[in-house]
């Protein structure tokens, strides 16, 4: 039952072959035995998962199921959680209880999903092996004897997705989050369109970058949890009201005469990535050539800027989005001489070291001694990449490119925090330009590891990238397994 997609169970659960309680109790039994020693989960919620799943069953029973009754699913401890702890990982808000839920969460909710808890992540999402976390670090359920990195910073719902404690999960992508967790741990992530699932009740960390999206096994259901989170949501003013139809399985969009043009981007090419990335690729890109796709090559001359530019725009948004927490309204408080010492001694003790690294970065850059040379100036090579976006678009359909350089590395890898950022080096651009990318597993290296590349498509154009990344699925067939990867 574990290694069940999330259609498959679908299909089940309609024929009444199992039943939705089943479902919830297999997990709940996995989460159980593994996540002692995953850390996915930082809080669980085996009740309610039982509640939510005998809802499901009465439904199907009654034969008024809905779109997604009966799955098993993990959400982010980013979204608001009426009446369950919603942490983001940090420990100012290590005990905070919200009074309304996340406009994400109440569309699974609305869609008959089964939470089984509030996964791990990087604190308030910042970092890229979800080391940052206050409730310590999920691991990689791939050669869990390694302990490997799960990814950041969304890398307690890939480990409790790639693991079989969850069918499907919520991520956040602000620069890569969703993306490069889903390339090492050998699943499907979705970076949606900028504005095309809402914001509102996720805690923030760079709000013109930050964007839910769905974690899945396989492209169709991811696609799936897509077309669940999708929709205009008038709470969120950069809620998009462009209307976009997801429907599964989703249809090729290669074969039988049909052509398309997928583009491969100059300045990538001399990046440095492993040996099995690079071979891998051109594999799949071969792959696509010959099901009639047309490889062109495109620039976009700032790209490698955009590293530079991301870390400057999102710490000064994170600077002025955490400045809300001060111990007065709610989350932790340390009493000090007055007011002032307060949120000191407050923030000081409830944030962590990359959290007041990247607040300190963001405050320096918008000084009036340091906005127009740092933060103008990022937002330029921002527009430069957007519009360089465009006019690649112009002469191809889609663009793929790695998801990341190598495979999982050790949690205990000894990187600076420099070395650590250059890891979104192919991810970050596409959050800059607000476009739709999906990262897909394109294969396993030489020490069994899953490495994963992007489809990336025109604003708005999400569907096309998934049906483009369905084809790299086919043709890569990566076993992502469950039982496969961590065995019964």
């Amino acid at each position: 039952m574990i290694d069940l997609t999330i259609t498959e169970a679908l299909q089940k659960l309609a024929k009444r072959e199992i039943s939705a309680t089943e479902l919830a109790r297999a997990h709940i039994e996995r989460i159980e035995k593994y996540n002692p020693k995953l850390n996915a989960y930082i809080t669980t919620t085996p009740e309610r998962a039982l509640a939510d799943a005998a809802a499901a069953d009465e439904r199907i029973k009654n034969r008024t199921p809905r779109v997604l009754d009966g799955i098993p699913i993990a959400m982010k401890d980013l979204f608001a959680t009426r009446g369950i702890r919603t942490t983001a990982a940090s420990r100012i808000l290590e005990n905070f209880v919200p009074e309304y839920e996340s406009t994400i969460s109440q569309k699974f909710i609305d869609s008959g999903t089964v939470l089984l808890g509030k996964s791990n992540l990087d604190e308030f999402a910042m970092g890229t092996f979800s080391k940052t976390s206050f409730f310590g670090a999920p691991v990689n359920p791939w050669q869990l004897e390694r302990h490997l990195t799960a990814g950041g910073s969304s890398g307690g719902s890939t480990s409790a997705v790639a693991s079989g404690m969850a069918m499907g999960a919520t991520g956040t992508d602000t620069g890569g989050s969703i993306r490069f967790p889903c390339s090492i741990t050998g699943l499907v992530g979705v970076k949606p369109t900028y504005g095309l699932c809402s914001r509102w009740g996720c805690v923030a960390f760079a709000s013109s970058l930050d964007t839910p999206g769905p974690i899945a096994r396989t492209v169709d259901d991811a696609a799936l949890l897509l077309s669940v989170m999708a929709g205009h949501d008038p709470k969120d003013s950069t809620s998009s009201d462009v209307k976009t139809e997801i429907s599964v399985p989703l249809q090729p969009i290669l074969g039988d005469g049909k052509k398309l043009r997928v583009g491969i981007i100059r300045e990538l090419a001399d990046v440095k990535v492993s040996d099995d990335m690079k071979n891998l690729f051109e594999k799949r890109v071969a792959d696509l050539k010959s099901l009639g796709a047309e490889i062109v090559e495109v620039s976009i001359p700032n790209i490698l800027d955009a590293l530079a530019a991301y870390y400057v725009i999102a710490p000064a948004e994170a600077s002025s989005n955490l400045a809300r927490y001060d111990g007065v309204r709610y989350g932790l408080r340390v009493e000090g001489s007055d007011i002032y010492d307060t949120y000191k001694k407050t923030r000081a003790a409830g944030f962590g070291d990359e959290v007041k690294r990247r607040m300190i970065i963001g405050t320096a850059v918008l000084s009036s001694s340091s906005y127009e040379v740092y933060f103008m100036q990022a937002a330029r090579v921002r527009r430069l990449i957007a519009d360089a976006f465009d006019r690649a678009f112009e002469n191809c359909d889609l663009i793929v490119c790695p998801s990341g350089a190598n495979t999982a590395l050790p949690l205990d890898s000894d990187l600076t925090p420099l070395e650590y950022y250059a890891l979104d080096l192919f991810t970050v651009a596409m959050n800059l330009a607000g476009i739709p990318a999906v990262s897909v597993p394109c294969g396993l290296a030489a020490n069994g590891l899953p490495l994963g590349m992007q489809v990336v498509g025109r604003k708005f154009d999400d569907v096309r990238a998934l049906q483009l990344a369905k084809h790299i699925e086919q043709c890569a067939n990566v076993d992502n397994r469950p039982t496969k990867v961590m065995g019964k």
